[in-house]
């Protein structure tokens, strides 16, 4: 299984590391894919216009989570 990541909780500390752990840790296997972690923090138009934008690159049946 593919899940991809986009959110607005930047990087500059460990909560991507941490939510990354969590998805490894219950469903062991899955391939993690960052589209971005610099969305404005809760900018919902901005992320569903990235959303959209790379949306159609990924494989039918992948799992789009976006935080």
């Amino acid at each position: 299984m593919r899940i991809t990541l986009l959110t607005d909780f930047g990087t500059a500390d460990g909560y991507v590391g941490a939510m990354k752990g969590v998805l490894a840790r219950t469903a062991p296997g899955v391939q993690l894919d960052d589209i971005a972690h610099d969305v404005p923090q809760g900018d919902i138009h901005g992320a569903a216009l990235a959303l959209m934008r790379y949306w159609d690159l990924y494989p039918p049946g992948a799992v789009h989570l976006v935080v």
